[in-house]
This record gives C-alpha cells, structure tokens and sequence, in this order.
C-alpha cells in the first residue's frame, strides 16, 4: 500500500513506525517545512509549501491532527492515527471532548477507574500517542482517549461513552468558522448507537445541540438525577460520593468537570468509597492553575493552558481577594467581551501582551474597565517582574492569558515554563 505521512512533527512519526511494521508498506514523508526530526533513511519525501497538493497516487494519506482534511488533495483515502486507533482497539474507549477541561476531566475518569483496579490507557493530546501502544491493549481494558476537534474532524467511529464538556469559540484560525468547529466535535457521538453514552454539559448551547443529534443515551451532568453538587458534596443521584475538598485541584469549574467524570464512569464504578478515592488521587495537570511559588505573600499561579476566555474567567473565579492576570497572546479568533465584563467583578490589576493586547484593551474599555496596562516587547521575566509590582499581600498573580502563545512561546508549555522560571528568580 502507498501511504503518505502528511505532517513529520511527533504524532507524524509515531504514524511512521506504525505503519512502517508492515513492510509491504510503501511510506513517503510530507511535510510543507523540514522536519526538525530525523527522516529514516531511504524512506521518500515530498517537502514543500505546496507539499500536501501533491498527494495524488496514494492510497492512503494519514494526516496528523493540526493539519486540515481542506489542506490535502488527494484521490485516495484521508485517514488519521485516531481513527486508525478506533477502527482497531479492542478495547472500549471512553473518550473526552470540549474547548477546556479535556485534560482533567480525562485524567479524573483514569484516576477512578484505575482506583477501581482496572487497566486504563490514558491516550490523545494528554498521553501517549495511541498507536504506540495499541499492540499492547487487551480487551477487557479500558482507553480514556482526550479528544481535540482536530482529532474528530474526520473521525469514523464514536466511542462507546462520549462525554462532551463546554464548548466556546476556539481553533478559529484553523477551522473555517464555529459551524465547522462544532460539527468536528459532534462526531464523537455521530457514530454511537443506542448501546453507547453520551455525557454532556447541558448547561451549553454548542453540547445541547450535539445531544439533540445523538442516538446514544443521553445524561446531561450535574443533572439532580444523575451527578451533581449540593451541600458541597458530589452526589450521583440520592447516592452520597464525597465531599467537593476530596478534589486537590482549584477552581469550582473542576466540579463540573468531576461530575462528568462520575457520569462517564459509572457504568464501571458504583463504589462511592472507589470514586472518592479515585477524584483524590488526581493532583492536577501542569499549566492548570498550578501552584508556583509565594513571594513576599503573594502567590503565583501558572494557568498557561487557558487560552480561551472562559478559561481566564474560570481562574479569576477561582480566588478571592486582589489579583494580577496576565492576558494576551496570539489569535485564536475568540471573543474577550465576556471576560471584560468579568473583570468589573474583581479587584484585579490586568498586563496585557502580544497580538491580542490592543484587542483585549478595547473590550475592558468598552465594558469601562480600565486598570490595565500593555507591555510590548517584553521578556516574560520582565512581565512577572511588572506583576510583582502590581500585585498586593495576599493576593495572587495568574499567568491565565485567554489567548495562544504562538508568536512570544512555542507553546502553552513553553509559556508556562519560563513564568514559572521568572517567578522562581523573584526576589
């Protein structure tokens, strides 16, 4: 079979030492820039700005998640490493979509079911690449795969419990419009029967439309019949699972993201004992409103993941008392009027930074916030150093930018990294 890898980044060559097991397989590598890993030996390439035109003769194109099925022109077959994982995982799979709240929403449903004793892989954007470990899957296992739109853009098979969490503008640079950008979500449940599950956030406009699509059972989470908070405890149904404290994570948006959790695995665990096992077990995911340091009374929170409005919103609701948000990045085609107005609601002092800034800035203005400033051209040393200044005793700085990193960082990780090394130097 001639099979193209479209895209060589690290998915791209976990795709290649899979398919490359079958040596009657014929691979080419295309990408539209050179790799910056190392092209096996012999093995053909195709590189060029143009490089994923050219793409006729293949039987198969795997394409990797960031890169568009609209970007490739082919008359073969555009296929995926997550959906060669589904069409061929004996396992069932549980998997987890939304703008925000993926990843710990994904790792809480592991942490329950690996506290129940059961075999979880932990796949997608928060564990290993899938095809990795796909030969060492056995059946009565369990696979929590994390789910981006770009996965689900062309997927051709559901899993058998979806879970469906807020749903905001995102990717928007990448997607063609928020129509596209839903509809990529729905196809984790576009394939389900009425054997499967879908978990969703009915609270949301974008997850009550997928739901209204959906042929699988339907539990809305937080829903007084199935889990929910009250008294500050969970509670799945009349059944008393814990107190909302057992969770070591911040934030009260994470107590809807542990609802979901519950609904997702209650078909495999009914033990309250086990499941506020499990939601204690989990200690957060980095870059997640986590912890850095406390300097001169003041503490510093790393939540470079947030790079949507609502996320920002979520951090600030997160704390009580004075605060620094440091916002800003690049575009992702989000709308901040939202998290302009929230602002009103706090005593917090903003820093505003990269392409995002002027953006932003006109929001807080239009809403009448106006305890802000724009810093261009700065190091993040010189940011965290500024948030210092502004910040006040026992208050907290919060790197949650509401934006992507591009441009200023590689990535959220590597934004999140050096706030934290800039902390760490703080006097």
């Amino acid at each position: 079979m001639k099979i193209a890898i479209a895209g060589y980044g690290a998915e791209g060559e976990s795709n290649y030492r899979y398919f490359a097991l079958d040596p009657s397989n014929e691979i080419t590598i295309v990408d539209q820039r050179q790799p910056d890993r190392e092209i096996p030996s012999g093995i053909a390439t195709i590189i060029g700005n143009d490089a994923f035109e050219k793409l006729n003769g293949f039987d198969l194109v795997i394409r990797t998640a960031g890169l568009s099925p609209h970007k490739i022109i082919t008359d073969g077959k555009i296929w995926s490493a997550t959906n060669e994982f589904f069409a061929k995982c004996p396992a069932k799979i549980i998997g987890v979509t939304g703008t925000k709240g993926k990843g710990t929403t994904a790792s809480l449903i592991a942490s329950i079911l690996e506290s129940a004793g059961r075999k979880v892989w932990l796949l997608g954007n928060i564990g290993k690449p899938a095809l990795d470990v796909i030969e060492q899957i056995k059946s009565d296992d369990l696979v929590v795969y994390e789910l981006s739109s770009f996965q689900l853009w062309d997927l051709e098979k559901s899993p058998h419990v979806a879970v469906v969490l807020f749903i905001e503008q995102e990717h928007l640079d990448v997607h063609i419009d928020m129509k596209e950008y839903v509809n990529a979500k729905n196809n984790i449940t576009r394939y389900q029967t009425a054997d499967d599950y879908l978990i969703y956030n009915q609270s949301n406009e974008y997850a009550r439309s997928i739901a209204d699509g959906s042929k699988a059972k339907l539990i809305g989470y937080t829903d007084i019949e199935t889990s929910h908070v009250a008294d500050d405890n969970f509670y799945y149904g009349e059944q008393k699972i814990s107190s909302v404290n057992t969770l070591q994570i911040m934030g009260k948006h994470n107590y809807d993201n542990a609802c979901a959790a519950i609904d997702a695995i209650w078909e495999y665990v009914r033990d309250s004992e086990v499941i506020e096992r499990g939601l204690g077990a989990f200690k957060g995911l980095p870059h997640r409103l986590q912890f850095v340091r406390m300097v001169n009374e003041v503490k510093y929170f790393d939540d470079s993941i947030a790079t949507t409005p609502s996320s920002a919103i979520a951090a600030l609701r997160a704390f009580d008392g004075p605060k620094v948000i440091i916002l800003g990045g690049s575009s992702k085609g989000s709308d901040f009027t939202e998290l302009a107005a929230e602002l009103l609601r706090h005593d917090v002092k903003v820093i505003l930074i990269g392409d995002e800034a002027n953006k932003i800035a006109t929001e807080c203005q239009s809403a009448g916030f106006v305890d802000f400033e724009i810093i261009n051209n700065a190091t993040m040393t010189d940011v965290v150093k500024r948030s210092q200044i502004l910040s006040k005793p026992d208050g907290v700085v919060l790197l949650s930018p509401a934006s992507a990193s591009f441009g200023l960082f590689k990535n959220y990780v590597d934004r999140g990294d050096q706030f934290q090394a800039a902390v760490k130097m703080l006097q």
